[in-house]
């Protein structure tokens, strides 16, 4: 099977568990929001252990650690992408999986604003068209809310952050999960211990059958992000940035589809021109993509 046509199949497959995210979570009650993220974070740990033991990738751990710019940008990283963790896995158990995947659809909206305020890029003209349209959605949004939809706004915020600094790492993916695991996974025993003192502690004490899904959180974690490792190196950029809207839309498939979340028509109309806001940046992107490789065609049968 091609490259390219291999890479296609492991980036839908990661795209398609990231969707189906909203399914797994609420099968960890009565574990609360706190205690599964503790949970992901040591299982996680343990599981890229041993995927580096197995893979023998230890000696790329040791020299991202040794290397003290990468190490601090992936420990803001870890606690970056925490806070992500926590904020999905408590808004898809309290009925806000429409939300969440409203975050997920904006992230490309915020990455490019990230770049603009941090990088001091300048944006073309349907790039502060689509900053624009999205803008007009968010204001939509937060009078059909009630207020501002900050669990989208977080999520799409704390992703994007994420993405930058890992960006600026330039580390493969499961070494760089593995030194940020690695740091989160002392606060996340420190809580399940507190949690247990306190009578609190799901694990353990809700069948085997919980203790099992909790535990499972590692593998979750860990595979979607190896599948996504082995499409990042067969597959262009464009690619991979058209299959990155497959999760929301998942997600908003069963937010909408199997949890019966309302849908009033502001709030369809607000999530209509985020839609059309990244239809114009695919497009704009696209085009650019393709301009830059005629260039690069006519460049070459000029020399």
């Amino acid at each position: 099977m091609p490259d390219h046509r291999k890479g296609l199949l492991y980036g839908f497959g990661a795209y398609l568990l990231w969707g189906l995210f909203p399914l797994y979570w609420p099968l960890l009650k009565p574990a609360g929001a706190v205690e599964i993220l503790a949970q992901r974070m040591v299982w996680s740990l343990l599981l890229i252990a041993v995927v580096l033991v197995l893979t023998r990738g230890l000696g790329s751990v040791r020299r991202l650690v040794t290397d003290r710019g990468k190490a601090v940008r992936l420990a803001l990283a870890a606690v970056v992408v925490s806070v992500n963790w926590g904020i999905y896995i408590w808004g898809v158990n309290s009925g806000q999986v429409v939300e969440t995947s409203l975050g997920y659809f904006i992230n490309p909206l915020l990455t490019i604003l990230l770049g603009v305020l941090v990088l001091k890029e300048r944006l073309t003209r349907p790039q502060w068209t689509a900053v624009g349209i999205a803008t007009l959605a968010i204001l939509v949004l937060t009078v059909d809310y009630g207020r501002l939809p900050w669990i989208a706004l977080s999520l799409a915020t704390s992703f994007g952050c994420y993405g930058f600094l890992k960006k600026q790492v330039s580390a493969g993916a499961v070494e760089s999960l593995a030194i940020e695991t690695a740091v989160l996974v002392g606060p996340a025993l420190l809580t399940l211990v507190v949690l247990a003192e306190q009578s609190r502690l799901t694990f353990g004490h809700a069948g085997i059958g919980n203790a099992l899904l909790l535990a499972g959180t590692g593998v979750v974690t860990a595979v979607p992000l190896l599948l996504f490792g082995a499409a990042a190196s067969r597959l262009p950029l464009t690619s991979i940035g058209l299959l990155q809207y497959l999760a929301p839309t998942l997600q908003f498939l069963v937010g909408v589809g199997l949890r019966h979340e309302p849908m009033p028509l502001a709030r369809l109309l607000g999530f209509v021109l985020v839609w059309v806001a990244l239809v114009v940046l695919t497009v704009d992107a696209l085009t650019r993509r393709r301009a830059a490789a005629l260039a690069d065609s006519a460049e070459a049968v000029a020399a």
